[in-house]
């Protein structure tokens, strides 16, 4: 099994060419390397100058951070994507925020710049494009039930406040943590009616036609019970479960049982990462380049 760099083994040396990476703990599971290597050679038969720029990986503990963070700014990473558990915990070291990262709270995705890192999260991104692409639904006037009130979620609340969406449900077993999103996501609602529920006990006005979006880490194990029961649910328009490893949830198996319209987290990790390319380069990226890199590492596909 190869190992994976820790800060450890990056050394004094500023990288060749130009260098972009991901930070994790872990990050050994990570396919982000993959999709973006793809991407980048791909781009380099266009433009030779990609030919140069390289994505790698670091494993990063929590305490470590800040250290790595200085350290890759000092040699002159050019861009850097974070995963968990860093998007919270680097958003107070940034020079700068997006105006669309900074309700989240967190950020995954940091460009270089003479003062510091500047902090973007393209997660919301990566969920509005998915959504539209696998099931041909759009935020904007949506009613989303979204499940879920950890940093996941609140990154997709957001996201769908900001593109205009009619109503957001939303479901959590923790009713303390549950109120604790709804009051952060209140002075941004703007003319969006939030609503917050247990999913144990799904309201009897809560409408069809809305669109599921698992944010939990329910089904990441195959004996993980479905987030929610989608048989008690008024039918809805399509199921969205963040998770793509495994690629069938328990919740995605009942949304086919139930005939209902349903993809798994893939194209939202795709989409993310594009747009985080993009942020970097300030070029087109292709993203059929990055799903076969995806579908590949994760034998979804043949070579």
């Amino acid at each position: 099994m190869d190992s994976v760099p820790t800060l450890a083994d990056l050394g004094s040396t500023p990288p060749p060419g130009t260098a972009l990476a991901v930070l994790g703990h872990p990050i050994r599971h990570s396919i982000s390397p993959a999709m973006h290597q793809s991407a980048l050679a791909e781009m380099a038969r266009l433009n030779p100058e990609y030919s140069t720029w390289t994505y790698g990986r670091f494993d990063v503990p929590p305490a470590d951070l800040p250290q790595a963070l200085d350290r890759l700014h000092a040699l002159g990473y050019r861009g850097l994507n974070l995963t968990v558990p860093h998007k919270v915990l680097a958003f107070d070291r940034m020079v700068a925020i997006d105006p669309a990262a900074r309700p989240i709270g967190a950020v995954n995705t940091l460009r270089w710049t003479a003062a510091g890192w500047h902090g973007y999260n393209t997660d919301g991104h990566g969920l509005a494009t998915a959504v539209g692409e696998t099931l041909g639904v759009s935020l904007r006037g949506a009613t989303v039930v979204l499940l879920g009130a950890g940093g996941a979620a609140r990154g997709a609340a957001v996201e769908c406040l900001q593109r205009g969406c009619a109503a957001l449900w939303i479901g959590n077993r923790t009713r303390e943590n549950l109120d604790t999103l709804l009051a952060l996501l209140r002075p941004i609602a703007g003319g969006s009616t939030l609503h917050g529920f247990s999913p144990e006990r799904p309201p009897s006005d809560l409408p069809a036609g809305a669109l599921v979006v698992n944010a939990t880490s329910a089904g990441l194990k195959p004996q993980d019970a479905p987030p929610i029961d989608l048989g008690a649910l008024p039918r809805p328009a399509g199921v969205y479960d963040m998770i793509y490893n495994p690629p069938v949830t328990p919740l995605l198996a009942q949304a086919a049982r139930l005939g209902l319209p349903h993809a798994n987290g893939l194209s939202m990790l795709i989409h993310q990462g594009a747009r985080a390319l993009e942020i970097w380069s300030g070029s087109t990226v292709p993203v059929p380049a990055m799903r076969r890199a995806a579908e590949q590492a994760l034998g979804l596909a043949k070579p």
